[in-house]
């Protein structure tokens, strides 16, 4: 394998996650979100969300690259204050030190060659430096592949879900939270 790095994404990388967003949800989530909800997805209009989600000062969007080629993404920052409370929306005692695992989306032809645990290693390891020290993801029930990834890091599933509407399927999100203190080569 060529060189594999992470760093963090600048706006200049907007539309090289745009075009793997639309990619991966393509190939890896139209049954999931329904056809008509992926084929939708315009790069142009993703490639100025990721510009603000790049600029945005709450959180921080890093890149895998392998060689000169963009590969993967994650996005991380403190968690909102919806994405940890209970269902009856208490916070939980540790709300001040929890992050949240926006995305870590790894395009699937890159797929198996680390990246997903060198980009999630690199964001953990900053947001422990921000005194976070657990984290939560949202996985939707029916993709393996993300619920093995968190599984295999220690992450687990703590009962509570969600359920989105893309205006045609239905998706039931589990949510998933584990330490910040796994270490992977970056």
């Amino acid at each position: 394998m060529t060189d594999a790095t992470v760093r963090v994404a600048g706006p200049d990388d907007a539309a090289d996650l745009a075009a793997i967003q639309v990619r991966t949800w393509r190939v890896a989530y139209a049954e999931t979100l329904g056809q008509d909800t992926v084929d939708a997805l315009e790069e142009a209009a993703l490639t100025d969300e990721w510009t603000r989600a790049v600029d945005h000062p709450a959180s921080t969007v890093y890149v895998a690259r392998e060689g000169a080629t963009t590969v993967g993404f994650c996005a991380a920052g403190p968690a909102p204050a919806d994405d940890t409370a209970a269902a009856d929306g208490s916070p939980p005692a540790d709300a001040a030190e929890v992050a949240l695992i926006a995305t870590v989306l790894v395009e699937p032809r890159w797929g198996r060659r680390g990246h997903g645990g060198r980009l999630f290693g690199t964001a953990a390891t900053d947001l422990r430096a921000m005194g976070l020290t657990r984290g939560v993801t949202w996985v939707s029930q029916s993709d393996s592949a993300a619920l093995s990834f968190f599984r295999g890091i220690g992450w687990n599933p703590d009962g509570t879900v969600r359920t989105l509407d893309t205006g045609q399927r239905t998706v039931r999100e589990l949510r998933l939270t584990g330490g910040l203190d796994v270490q992977f080569d970056h």
